[in-house]
């Protein structure tokens, strides 16, 4: 499975929807991201490896595959994997099998694996940086993250959930948001998408100290100048995108049957149900 979307549209909260509701919950779910660490530290964490495999493995040790068996491994930032990786990673999706690095044994695994990428992996593959089989192998079922500036309607529902959130630790909870600070949350570009929302909201719900949210507490920074209107580019194949327009169970009754649950993204920010 396929999450693609901008940085901070929420494709690790999808993640973590997918693996609540499926018949995996109770098994566990580990996270890696692809882009945060080196090569070799990044196969040795994947994989695992056994004593003596490099100077500092001074005991043998489980990967994520092996952790997350039976469970789900959200791989993020998937389009960072070097091509080595890349190439081993296939196998497990291929095979449900793997070695430990500096091992022999062969180790097998029925973890799910739920990949997450910003990138367009398509260009990547044209530009032989992404191998085309293993996206082909990820794309069996993609679900796309549209960017919060095409979420409009979503900008005050997600801003008083997170208002509610913040009000539960804090002395003196807002009273809420000013008419003035809503168009202007409204009115923003959201180059950060839902991470920057909710950062700013945090920080204006510490600044408030108890009364309303006003624009003056919003940290909003100016909006870039128009680009030229451009027709939408359609979704990949098989690619699912999430939009106001359309309804989320359309979604869920396209997706494999183990993840299915009507409750699926509808509790997705806390805005569905």
């Amino acid at each position: 499975m396929l999450i693609t979307g901008e940085n901070g549209t929420g494709k690790g909260v999808v993640a973590q929807a997918l693996h609540a509701v499926s018949s995996r919950a109770n098994r566990p779910m580990v996270t890696i991201n692809a882009g945060g660490v080196s090569e070799g530290v990044f196969e040795s964490e994947l994989f695992g490896h056994v004593k003596g495999a490099f100077t500092d493995a001074k005991a043998a040790k489980k990967g994520l595959m092996e952790l997350a068996d039976r469970g789900t491994l959200f791989l993020d930032e998937v389009g960072e994997m070097s091509p080595q990786v890349q190439a081993k990673f296939l196998r497990v999706l291929q095979e449900k099998e793997f070695q430990r690095l500096g091992g022999t044994r062969v180790l097998k695994t029925d973890a799910r694996i739920v990949a997450a990428t910003n990138r367009d992996l398509q260009q990547a593959i044209a530009r032989g940086q992404f191998r085309e089989d293993l996206y082909y192998r990820l794309h069996v079922f993609a679900i796309g993250l549209p960017p919060l500036r095409e979420r409009v309607d979503d900008i005050l529902p997600l801003s008083e959930a997170f208002l509610a959130e913040y009000g539960r630790s804090l002395a003196h909870p807002p009273a809420g948001i000013s008419k003035d600070a809503r168009a202007r949350l409204i009115a923003y570009h959201w180059p950060g998408n839902v991470r920057e929302l909710r950062n700013i909201l945090e920080r204006a719900a510490i600044l408030c100290d108890g009364g309303l949210i006003t624009a003056e507490h919003l940290a909003l920074t100016a909006a870039p100048p128009p680009a030229p209107s451009v027709a939408p580019e359609p979704a990949g194949r098989g690619e699912e995108r999430l939009s106001r327009d359309e309804p989320l169970e359309r979604v869920i009754e396209a997706m494999p049957v183990e993840d299915r649950d009507h409750g699926l993204l509808q509790r997705f920010y806390g805005l569905h149900g």
